[in-house]
């Protein structure tokens, strides 16, 4: 097991009215707040009066920003940050879903130290200090309400990147599962992918860590547990329990311990691609290109392939084959598209995504992906 540091800063409410301790936790931050939200779904279902009501009762002057995009790009959150510059404010809240909660972080890293968002996020300029983020959890899915990464895409650059630093934690976080009842059926299969890619990505880092590997076949099994009764009755509050936790879970550093590298992430920048060129749902992207990802590189990940088979399945002789199986028939099950051609696109589009992944190269931390290897993903997308 490689050397490693326990680190979460994040302190975590989670259950019914946990937002009712939204007040306590204000009192030194200052008065004027940026309220970051997301296209009006939670206007639409009272979550945002409930959190306006918090913040006036607390004696906070509030400044609206809202319109984030499930895909988040980097020209809202240059927006955000000069409207924060304009009235000076003291601390963010965050109220949605990964994308909100993402642009909060980048804003809240470029406000601070007076730097382009996009400077930093491809570390051309590195921040050293931070105003106080709250996040009010909408969507459980990327895990981003209790770690310091964020992701954005720049169709400028035609890149989707993340960027982690230890400042981009949230201060702290309210995960009431009852605010997620709303989220629709596919948003919340969309979760679902976007949860197991995370716990995926842990297990295919580098390094011997044992107990890590055993958390992520614990939490893949349990999504394969309630995720089928979940989706016929979205509004059942214990099944909803059980997803956010298990997306936070999945991307809070519980799986990532004693590994060489804080996951692979090839898959995912992969998948960026797809939701940068046709602003596709993350989430999709994921389905389809995880079973092509471990069909194209599975001589790099055979012994991998097959230790996670037995994990899952409790057989000790099962074959790399039999374990991307698992996957596919699980997100078919779902409902989650796992071909390319499910996603709307063609043979014509796949070409556009090649040449996309050539000029950017994604790869992995660990597995490493080449020219070659492109290709061969193609032909299994």
């Amino acid at each position: 097991m490689e050397n490693f540091t326990a680190y979460n800063p994040t302190i975590l409410h989670f259950g019914k009215n946990v937002i009712d301790k939204l007040p306590v936790h204000l009192s030194q931050t200052g008065k004027k707040v940026l309220l970051i939200t997301g296209k009006g779904s939670v206007k639409k279902y009272g979550y945002y009066e409930q959190v306006v009501e918090k913040l006036l009762d607390a004696g906070k002057n509030i400044v609206d920003f809202p319109g984030i995009k499930p895909n988040p790009v980097v020209d809202d959150a240059e927006k955000a940050v000069t409207l924060a510059r304009k009235h000076k404010i003291n601390f963010i809240v965050a109220l949605g879903g990964g994308s909100v909660i993402d642009t909060a972080k980048m804003v809240n890293m470029a406000y601070a130290n007076n730097l382009p968002v996009w400077d930093i996020m491809k570390r051309r300029a590195e921040p050293v200090k931070k105003v106080p983020l709250f996040v009010i959890l909408t969507l459980a899915a990327t895990g981003s309400e209790m770690n310091g990464a964020a992701v954005l895409q720049n169709h400028q650059t035609q890149e989707k990147i993340g960027y982690f630093s230890p400042l981009m934690y949230p201060d702290v976080s309210f995960l009431d599962p009852v605010f997620t009842f709303t989220v629709p059926k596919n948003q919340t299969v969309n979760g679902i992918v976007d949860l197991i890619a995370h716990s995926l990505e842990a297990f295919f880092s580098g390094g011997y860590a044992p107990l890590s590997d055993r958390f992520v076949a614990a939490n893949i099994l349990e999504t394969f547990d309630y995720a089928p009764a979940l989706l016929n009755n979205l509004t059942n509050y214990e099944l909803r329990t059980r997803m956010m936790w298990s997306a936070t879970v999945a991307e809070n550093g519980t799986t990532m311990h004693g590994r060489t590298t804080s996951g692979d992430w090839g898959t995912h920048a992969l998948a960026h691609h797809i939701s940068l060129l046709w602003n596709t749902p993350h989430g999709q992207t994921l389905s389809v290109m995880f079973p092509a990802w471990m069909k194209a590189m599975k001589n790099k990940i055979a012994q991998r392939l097959q230790y996670l088979g037995t994990l899952l399945t409790g057989k000790s002789e099962i074959n790399p084959e039999e374990t991307i199986l698992i996957f596919e028939e699980f997100f078919t099950k779902i409902g989650a598209p796992v071909r390319f051609e499910q996603l709307g696109l063609h043979n014509q589009d796949k070409q556009k995504l090649l040449n996309l992944w050539l000029k950017n190269k994604p790869t992995g931390l660990n597995v490493i992906i080449n020219d070659n290897d492109y290709q061969n993903i193609i032909s299994f997308l």
